[in-house]
């Protein structure tokens, strides 16, 4: 008689556990945009901007640009320059350069963030090379560019941007088609 209460403890505590696992589970989304937004840390872009706005000629706006590579990550990824100073509501580029220096065909995926969390949604790219997966054949080196606006409707404090992106390795996910060598003859 006591083997069995102990064991329908036994099982009510582990069904309780799975339920907590579950809850947990669809919880973590809401918990991470929270704990991002509180620190500070990993604020998503505006998105792409296809609006037309007047250019904003009485303030400056310091955009740096990071760039960083993912875990097993092996190519080269860097900015052409660390920052510029735009004007809100002026369309901008930044050329980033990637280069694969392994023996094989590598595709890859940038993720970008923008600090300070509260001005990302008046950071808008018209263009990005993180909308598509890169592909990059062995010694291949590309110049990827990146169009951005910074909104006119940016609060008049914020007089700093950090453009980061990390650049992941997708190969095992998308494998990239190697491209066919010439043979002479």
């Amino acid at each position: 008689m006591a083997d069995s209460i102990s064991t329908k403890k036994l099982v009510t505590r582990l069904l309780l556990v799975v339920v907590a696992m579950f809850v947990f589970g669809f919880a973590l989304v809401p918990i991470y945009d929270v704990m991002c937004k509180a620190l500070g840390i990993n604020g998503k872009t505006g998105g792409q901007y296809s609006g037309e706005q007047q250019v904003d000629e009485s303030r400056q706006v310091r955009v740096q640009f990071l760039s960083t590579n993912a875990i097993d990550m092996v190519w080269e990824f860097y900015p052409k320059s660390d920052d510029i100073v735009v004007h809100p509501g002026a369309v901008n580029e930044m050329i980033f350069i990637a280069r694969n220096p392994s023996s094989h065909p590598m595709s890859a995926q940038a993720v970008p963030s923008i600090s300070p969390s509260a001005a990302a949604m008046y950071f808008h790219k018209t263009e990005c090379f993180c909308f598509t997966q890169q592909v990059l054949q062995p010694g291949q080196q590309i110049e990827m560019p990146v169009r951005f606006i910074v909104d006119r409707d940016m609060p008049k404090d914020v007089k700093h941007l950090t453009l980061a992106y990390t650049l992941f390795d997708i190969t095992a996910r998308h494998p990239p088609v190697a491209v066919a060598q010439k043979t002479g003859g």
